[in-house]
């Protein structure tokens, strides 16, 4: 099931909304931060490694359909894919004035006046990519559809791509690839090693629990669309680096997003919901969270407890991944994680 996303996202705050009465987090018991818990990340653009690097070219590299690709030009860059990931990684690398086309889901606030060629679930608008005359296209085998990649072919665009699944640990070798691509391979080490350590310093101040968390991604889109994440949605990882257990994986979920029934969400039995701050807007709050079909049964749908983070950066694996992991963990478990 692809990953839903409205055409255009707002630039929010990374913010948590844990539903309850406030009092402290238990820990042993696997208990999260009760009542109303907001942490913010100041800030969502990527800190760039460095000053703008000058790319060695050309540069052949191994795309993820298996072709090689030899980039010759990266002075006009254009980076789309469902999460962002590579755009937020090209502004990262330092690259951020090249990068002339994006898609939606690259919504921090430094690439508010890129193109958009992509729409709200990803698909690309082939003529407005064509309209910017890219030097050098990054995209994925998701977003790109066989079809269009021989229309890619035959209009001499040069294209990476590379690998759609998003995870923890693939953080840090997608940041190394997308450098090696642009020809800026020692800015993409560097990068990559230091999200990999803010990843790691994150994940270290996670509270050990007997018990962990059950921990629910739910994507809401009104009540038209309500969806339980399961493995391979890019939730579970993140789930499961905030030492928790990823709801719909434990269920027997076998698809990365299965739409909601009663049964799913009671066999689910989450403790704790994580959603997009504009889906549960749309729904009417913490309060419509009663219209989900099977929630009011689960622990999470008893307490109301719920997080709420912005859109633009839940499932963003990228060079901001380990702030938004900290800032998550200390949400979610309170002052002592961090």
């Amino acid at each position: 099931m692809r990953f839903l996303r409205r055409a255009a996202l707002p630039v929010l705050a990374l913010t948590l909304i844990l539903g309850g009465t406030a009092c402290g987090a238990d820990h042993a018991a696997g208990g999260a931060q009760r009542g109303h818990a907001t942490a913010t990340l100041d800030g969502l653009d990527p800190v760039p490694i460095g000053p703008e690097p000058t790319p060695a070219l050309p540069a052949t590299v191994r795309s993820f359909d298996g072709a090689e690709v030899t980039v010759t030009d990266a002075g006009r860059i254009v980076a789309v894919d469902r999460s962002g990931t590579l755009a937020q990684t090209v502004f990262g690398l330092g690259l951020g004035p090249r990068l002339v086309g994006r898609s939606s889901s690259a919504a921090f606030p430094a690439v508010r006046q890129v193109t958009n060629v992509a729409g709200g679930n990803g698909s690309l608008n082939m003529e407005a990519l064509l309209a910017l005359r890219p030097s050098v296209f990054l995209t994925d085998t998701t977003t790109v559809t066989p079809q269009m990649r021989e229309q890619l072919r035959a209009t001499g665009v040069t294209t990476v791509y590379f690998d759609p699944t998003r995870t923890m640990d693939g953080v840090a070798p997608l940041i190394e690839s997308v450098g090696a691509a642009l020809g800026v391979p020692e800015a993409g080490k560097a990068l990559a090693r230091r999200t990999a350590a803010e990843i790691d310093t994150a994940k270290a101040a996670v509270p050990k629990q007997d018990k962990p968390l059950t921990v629910a991604m739910l994507y809401l889109r009104s009540t038209a669309i309500t969806m339980l994440a399961g493995p391979g949605s890019g939730a579970d990882s993140l789930i499961a680096a905030l030492g928790a257990r990823d709801a719909g994986t434990a269920s027997g979920l076998q698809e990365p997003f299965t739409s909601i029934t009663s049964e799913a969400m009671i066999a689910a039995a989450p403790d704790a919901l994580l959603v997009m701050t504009d889906g549960l807007e749309s729904i009417g709050g913490v309060d419509g969270l009663a219209k989900i079909p099977g929630l009011a049964q689960t622990p999470a749908g008893r307490d109301k407890r719920v997080v709420d983070i912005a859109d633009s950066v839940l499932l963003s694996f990228g060079p901001n991944t380990g702030r938004v992991l900290a800032a998550l963990a200390h949400a979610l478990y309170g002052p002592t994680s961090a």
